[in-house]
């Protein structure tokens, strides 16, 4: 904490574990993205739904801009434990396995025009993203901003939730600060616990229940989450 003071950054303590707080966080916030592609939206909606929110940038933007071969890596050293009965979108392997790692190769999940930095959809990822629709035996539906938002931020505040309860992190204020800073979260927001006491956890628990039903064990609403919601108390009151 004195280095990052040292340093002019915004420092936050917080324990140790696989992601830590916001890669861990962020990964179940993008596995919702994904699986939406693999329902019927594509990645040029989701970014625009998250982006209107409030974020600099969509997920499959970030991804694109930081680099595929970073998360694909990641990926391939926790396949070696990852439940077979846990779903799974294919996606961002199949257009990693294309040499196509964002930003710095000229393709990701978008093309970019030579020492151009502007997204352009690519009808190749959508026949992929399609294709693995079909492989997955799923019917394509419409999805709207809506349901792109809920299953996005609420997976997000879902695994906040059980971070903050398995003693991660120390505050919930703590795990905004590290979206706010760290992640782009919108500051009018303030941070997604606080955002999640705007809307009421008996409202996001509804709906993460409803998405655990669906989506399996990765969405399981988080204990923390559940007490809130019975005590009708928010992440910002202790």
């Amino acid at each position: 904490m004195g280095l990052s003071r040292r340093l002019g950054k915004v420092g936050v303590l917080v324990g140790v574990g696989d992601g830590f707080v916001g890669n861990r966080m962020y990964h179940a916030y993008t596995r919702e993205a994904n699986f939406l592609l693999e329902e019927g939206a594509l990645p040029g909606q989701v970014d625009k739904a998250i982006y209107d929110f409030g974020f600099p940038m969509g997920p499959f933007t970030t991804g694109d801009l930081a680099g595929l071969d970073v998360g694909w890596r990641i990926r391939q050293r926790r396949a070696k434990t990852r439940d077979p009965d846990e779903r799974y979108s294919p996606i961002a392997d199949r257009i990693c396995e294309m040499g196509r790692f964002g930003q710095k190769t000229g393709a990701g999940w978008y093309r970019y025009e030579k020492g151009g930095r502007a997204p352009i959809p690519d009808p190749e990822i959508e026949k992929l993203i399609v294709g693995v629709s079909d492989e997955l035996g799923i019917q394509r539906r419409e999805i709207g901003d809506r349901e792109i938002l809920e299953r996005c931020l609420y997976a997000l505040i879902n695994e906040g939730a059980k971070i903050l309860d398995e003693g991660l992190a120390l505050r919930a204020g703590d795990i905004d600060v590290i979206w706010i800073y760290g992640y782009g979260f919108p500051v009018h927001r303030g941070g997604p616990l606080f955002h999640a006491d705007t809307v009421g956890a008996n409202a996001i628990l509804d709906a993460v229940r409803r998405l655990h039903g669906t989506h399996g064990a990765a969405l399981k609403p988080a204990p923390l989450l559940e007490r809130l919601a019975r005590e009708g108390r928010g992440f910002h009151q202790g």
